[in-house]
């Protein structure tokens, strides 16, 4: 009995033994107390060992089936797992089995497992990778070839043994190169399309019916999910397209602008507005541009083409009544230039003899144009060939009028009195015996300026000075003056043109005899009152009358301020004229001459003016702020304009 425990080890056996035994001393103690003989007792015994020896055969033959079924298992997972690697290109199974070597069978078992999962998911995978590069290789092909049907089988990737990366480089590669080449396609194919867009926007063309003379897919009729052909006879169809259209754009604009080409002689020819040329601002706009730049939807329409063309029969229907109205409007162009310069038009193409021209039918209108054209230009360059000379003469004029009003105001006997706007007067007289001091200058430099002028051009400086100088001259010259040229003028007031140089002679020497005119007055006066002196000490003085300390109040006028800061000159302050006083400035012997004048100065001088009040500053400032309220000047107003 005690041989039954033989074979466990450890405390497993002994836990065996120690049950057992305890099982079989109650077993023969029942059987003691039953009364079994001994050979019974052995027999039963035998029976319990038999028993025993059957249990332990099931249970070793259940252990050499499970260790069986392991194996086979094992072999099975590690051959599945070997041909896994294979197809992936990956060999590295036999470290794994020199590991597993010596490992009881589940842990071999749970070892494998996992890594063939590991393996099925990436040759998986690796399947899919390998269908989607087949199918975008096989539908690139069908897209570069003439038929787009794609067929692409699914076993052909079933039947591939081969998933490794290699190969998956190889399909990636034969992809890409592909790809590329689709796309350098698709780029040609898209910039034939928008060319063919842009074209057929500029001439007015139906897009979709010319491309659709290529290929229909070109402009995704056939839905969303139609793919744009892009095969070699698509890519040809849609240069010989591009090329056909640029002839057809380059012919309509050579025809357009032939049109306005017209259209701009004959506006030029009937002095069409600019209101009337902006309507058809677009079409030459259009025709002053090159052919790549003209990208707008129809600008070369046959309806544009057809506006031009009427616009050009209607303006030549108009051509002959209105060409008589368009000379007359360049004579008078001609005649204000004339007139702004200083110079007489050309007589040739005045209104009366172009009118007899016109209608005697001996001349045509084109050619009197083209001869006012070519005046008006030749009038543009004296005019400003002249501006220089022309500028200096304003301002002489000017310094004139200046001049002018200043003797005026030098013969009021008021103008020293606290009125309103006074100040500004006493400011305006001292810029005015500053300018006056400046005209014999101003007259020498514009003789020399009038004869380096002369010379350039090798021809004399005329001038119609007449038409408003003459009037200014005859107030400023004197008498002497107005004597050797007034009276030759009177009878032609408009048209007269005299030499610069001698008008500007005339006057210095008229100015020259007007200053011996005044010394001698002077003289005169000095003699006068030295008699009268000489009188009063031998027979004593007369009472002076009250009115004649008007000279005295005028006399200490520049001791008293005039309440804005600016002493008021002296009435004995000497002036440009070599110190004679304001009331002597004018000879009384031939002030007569221009009294209306004078009288109308006077009237304007002594005009309401503006009160200005002026800060107690330093004369420099206060003649500074003052200046700009000071009444309009002909020589501020001259150098404005």
């Amino acid at each position: 009995m005690v041989s039954v425990g033989v074979g466990f080890g450890g405390m497993n056996c002994v836990t065996m033994e120690s049950g057992c035994g305890a099982l079989l001393k109650e077993l023969q103690q029942i059987w003691g107390e039953i009364g079994e003989s001994e050979a019974e007792k052995k027999s039963k015994l035998m029976e319990i060992e038999r028993e025993c020896l059957e249990v332990y055969r099931r249970k070793v033959d259940e252990a050499n089936r499970t260790r069986a079924q392991l194996h086979q298992s094992i072999v099975a997972k590690e051959a599945e797992v070997a041909s896994i690697m294979a197809s992936l290109g990956e060999l590295s199974l036999n470290s794994m089995k020199d590991t597993n070597m010596a490992a009881p069978l589940k842990d071999k078992i749970a070892n494998v497992t996992p890594l063939l999962e590991t393996l099925r998911l990436r040759r998986e995978e690796r399947i899919r990778q390998f269908s989607e590069i087949r199918f975008q290789i096989e539908t690139i092909l069908s897209e570069l070839s003439d038929s787009q049907q794609i067929t692409v089988s699914g076993s052909t990737v079933n039947d591939e043994q081969d998933f490794s990366v290699r190969r998956l480089n190889e399909y990636q590669a034969e992809l890409k190169a592909l790809q590329k080449e689709k796309s350098d396609r698709l780029q040609k194919v898209l910039e034939y399309v928008n060319q063919v867009h842009c074209l057929c926007g500029v001439l007015g063309l139906d897009f979709k019916e010319t491309v659709h003379q290529v290929h229909p897919s070109l402009h995704r009729s056939g839905g969303p999910n139609q793919s744009t052909n892009i095969s070699n006879s698509t890519i040809d169809g849609l240069s010989q397209m591009v090329l056909r259209l640029k002839d057809e754009r380059k012919e309509k604009l050579q025809k357009l602008r032939e049109m306005v080409e017209g259209l701009f002689k004959l506006w030029k020819l009937m002095d069409t507005s600019q209101e009337e040329r902006a309507r058809y601002a677009k079409l030459t706009s259009i025709a002053q541009s090159s052919e790549d730049t003209i990208t707008f939807s129809g600008a070369l329409s046959q309806e544009m083409l057809d506006q031009a063309e009427a616009e050009v029969e209607r303006l030549t229907k108009l051509k002959a009544s209105r060409l008589k109205e368009l000379v007359m409007k360049r004579r008078v162009e001609l005649e204000d230039i004339c007139k702004a310069a200083h110079i007489e038009p050309d007589s040739s193409t005045a209104p009366e003899k172009t009118d007899a021209l016109i209608d005697s039918g001996l001349v045509d209108p084109s050619e009197l144009l083209a001869n006012l054209e070519a005046e008006i230009m030749k009038a543009r360059e004296d005019s400003m060939s002249r501006k220089d000379i022309m500028d200096r003469i304003n301002k002489w004029l000017a310094a004139c009028d200046e001049e002018t009003w200043l003797e005026e105001y030098n013969k009021d006997d008021n103008r020293y009195s606290a009125g309103r706007g006074s100040h500004l007067n006493l400011r305006r007289a001292e810029k005015a015996r500053i300018l006056v001091t400046k005209i014999p200058a101003m007259v020498d430099n514009l003789i020399g300026r009038t004869f380096v002028w002369e010379d350039e051009k090798n021809t004399p400086f005329m001038y119609d000075g007449v038409r408003k100088p003459i009037y200014h001259l005859s107030v400023h010259f004197s008498y002497f003056f107005l004597r050797s040229i007034r009276n030759v003028c009177l009878d032609f007031m408009t048209n007269f043109q005299v030499r610069l140089v001698c008008l500007l002679e005339e006057y210095k020497l008229g100015r020259q005899e007007k200053e011996e005119e005044k010394r001698r007055f002077r003289d005169q006066k000095k003699l006068q009152s030295m008699l009268q002196t000489e009188k009063e000490l031998r027979f004593g003085s007369k009472p002076t009358p009250k009115k004649s300390n008007s000279f005295n109040r005028r006399a200490s006028g520049p001791h008293q301020g005039n309440g804005n800061g600016f002493m008021t000159p002296s009435p004995r302050r000497q002036s440009f004229y070599g110190g004679a006083t304001p009331e002597l400035l004018t000879p009384r012997s031939h002030s007569g001459r221009y009294n209306n004048f004078n009288r109308e100065m006077r009237r304007l001088s002594t005009a309401p003016l503006n009160f200005v009040a002026i800060p107690k500053e330093d004369s420099v400032s206060t003649f500074t702020s003052v200046s700009g309220s000071e009444p309009e000047s002909p020589l501020q107003r001259n150098l404005m304009l």
